[in-house]
């Protein structure tokens, strides 16, 4: 009986208890953006090739060893600077109907991320890192995260009897998609982070979902589609 009662006591605990982030875990959060804010500004600063992991750790205030229990290299520090979008991004999209189809659902949570800097950091490492190819290891490694993320929500919202290929394989046309917006963006606008065009990336991206939701139907033009909106039909495909 007195077990029981522990049970039922300890089950009517509130949610948001358990479930606040403890001081640990907000220091742990804190040391790994200080770790990947530094490694970004010493790219920016000194360019590739022209810095090392005790550089990095010694601009956050860090030990080398605490560099490597967040991050196994430069590489990866780098890359990680690119997670506070997919993060953002994943919230609206966990935000969405249940009923709704992925791609629907990847599309509305990028229009919901109305400011357009809000893609400014994937942005900025994709520019540096297109004229500094040692770097590219870095681009790869913020897209192998966005698709393990990718994966993860798609799991969550269609139950763990998901068929694994189908989960990859719905990731890695994502990721495609994303890539060729990034890369047009590029084409482009060149280098330039500026408001105007991080709007020009973000409409890319929201129209890239389209696209791959409408089986790349025909898009209209790009004069008659107005910010925000899809460019493409919407579509009641099994994605």
């Amino acid at each position: 009986m007195t077990q029981t009662s522990s049970q039922e006591d300890t089950s009517t605990q509130p949610a948001t208890e358990s479930s606040a982030p403890s001081r640990r875990e907000l220091n742990k959060a804190a040391t790994r953006s200080s770790i990947a804010a530094a490694a970004l500004e010493l790219l920016r600063a000194k360019g590739s090739g022209n810095f090392t992991v005790e550089d990095i750790a010694a601009s956050a205030g860090v030990s080398r060893r605490t560099f490597f229990n967040y991050f196994p290299s430069l590489e990866a520090a780098l890359a990680s600077v690119a997670d506070g979008f997919m993060d953002r991004a994943l919230e609206q999209f966990q935000l969405r109907p249940a009923d709704e189809t992925i791609l629907e659902s990847a599309q509305a949570a990028l229009m919901a991320l109305a400011d357009p800097m809000s893609v400014a950091p994937m942005a900025e490492l994709f520019s540096l890192t297109q004229d500094n190819r040692s770097l590219a290891r870095s681009e790869l490694e913020a897209w192998d995260h966005c698709t393990e993320q990718i994966i993860a929500a798609a799991r969550t919202r269609l139950g763990p009897d998901v068929s694994e290929l189908y989960l990859h394989a719905l990731a890695g046309s994502v990721i495609s998609c994303g890539k060729a917006a990034m890369n047009v963006w590029f084409a482009e606008c060149g280098p330039d982070l500026s408001p105007e065009s991080l709007a020009v990336l973000r409409q890319h991206l929201i129209d890239a979902m389209g696209l791959l939701g409408a089986g790349f139907a025909p898009s209209s033009s790009p004069s008659s589609r107005t910010e925000g909106t899809s460019s493409v039909p919407p579509t009641t495909d099994r994605f």
